[in-house]
């Protein structure tokens, strides 16, 4: 069912009127949200979003006939987009460059839902300073099976492990099966030592949970929980906080505490829910920008590692091949068994 043809509203924000139109085209279908809905959810939560969103080149995520449809990526702002849209050129791995979203205001947020996004996925550096990251970011993916009280220890695990490094974690639902935690870092290093870094991280949690915790980057030699470490190379991003996640219950990445890291139910937190949650308890990672840490301590695990015989790990297949990176190939095939991915 789509929205009433040339049906639309106008929305007033931040001094600017935004044409919203088909804003009773169904979002998540399953549960009646519409596009305005979603427009609403954003106003209501804007400063906690935007928090979270300031000055980061954003790439839009556009579903543009709701979660029941295909997204596409949208990487460059449309020349049709009004002037006072905030940008920022970023280059890619590949040389080639784009002029990205930076949402800056609610008024960012309706103007980018209007277009069909529903989660915000921004760059971890700022437009001042685009080639050093401000954070690092842990992305923990469960396995095939693996439940999300595993998911949840892993969690607690990389708390434990940022503390021994000086290090403060922001912990938050991804809004899908997994969890993400947030460091904010001084913006002093490049991408590829933020992801050295990351890699020690998620190493130092693999040894420390066993069978539970792994940073293998290859699936079939994956057991529990994979920290992502190749999250943090440039031009990969994550789900923001208090992004609406297009899944069917229209969960919401949201910030936590960590005393309420092992017994979250993400299913709990929702585009109708977080809201009233925000509006009650705050925003959990309300000072995040307040403490910024270093990675000296990471790195010098990672340089550890490193004289130890723990070198470069695989990177993402669409980057150049990297000095001391080991073979792209699937352990599997490179011992000649021929078994696929899994």
């Amino acid at each position: 069912m789509a929205g009433k043809k040339g049906e639309h509203v106008i929305v007033e924000v931040c001094g600017h009127e935004l044409r919203v139109s088909s804003p009773s085209k169904p979002f998540f279908p399953e549960l009646g949200i519409t596009k305005l809905d979603l427009v609403n959810y954003y106003l209501q939560c804007d400063s906690a979003v935007v928090r979270h969103l300031r000055e980061r080149p954003t790439v839009m995520k556009r579903w543009v006939d709701g979660v029941q449809g295909e997204p596409f990526f949208q990487k460059r702002v449309p020349e049709s987009a009004p002037d006072w849209i905030e940008t920022a050129t970023v280059t890619f791995p590949s040389g080639r460059s784009a002029r990205e979203l930076v949402p800056n205001d609610a008024a960012h947020l309706v103007w980018g839902v209007n277009l069909g996004v529903i989660d915000w996925n921004p760059w971890p550096v700022r437009r001042g300073d685009l080639d050093h990251p401000d954070e690092l970011r842990v992305d923990l993916d469960p396995g095939p099976g693996v439940p999300f009280a595993e998911v949840r220890e892993v969690t607690l695990g990389v708390h434990e492990v940022l503390k021994e490094h000086g290090l403060r974690g922001f912990p938050k639902t991804s809004g899908s099966r997994g969890m993400h935690v947030y460091v904010r870092i001084e913006p002093e290093h490049g991408f590829t030592e933020v992801r050295r870094a990351a890699l020690a991280l998620a190493r130092a949690v693999e040894r420390k949970m066993p069978g539970r915790a792994t940073s293998r980057w290859w699936k079939e030699e994956r057991e529990g929980v994979f920290i992502d470490y190749n999250q943090n190379a440039r031009d990969r991003t994550v789900a923001s906080a208090y992004s609406v996640r297009a899944v069917p219950d229209a969960r919401v990445s949201c910030p936590l505490q960590w005393d309420e890291v092992a017994d979250v139910d993400p299913a709990e937190l929702r585009l109708d829910t977080v809201p009233a949650r925000l509006r009650e308890r705050g925003d959990p990672s309300a000072d995040i920008d307040e403490q910024p840490g270093t990675l000296a301590s990471l790195l010098e695990l990672a340089a550890r590692d490193e004289r130890e015989g723990l070198g470069d790990a695989p990177w993402p297949p669409h980057f150049r091949k990297q000095k001391n990176e080991p073979p792209r190939v699937q352990p599997s095939r490179a011992r000649g068994t021929g078994k696929e991915e899994a």
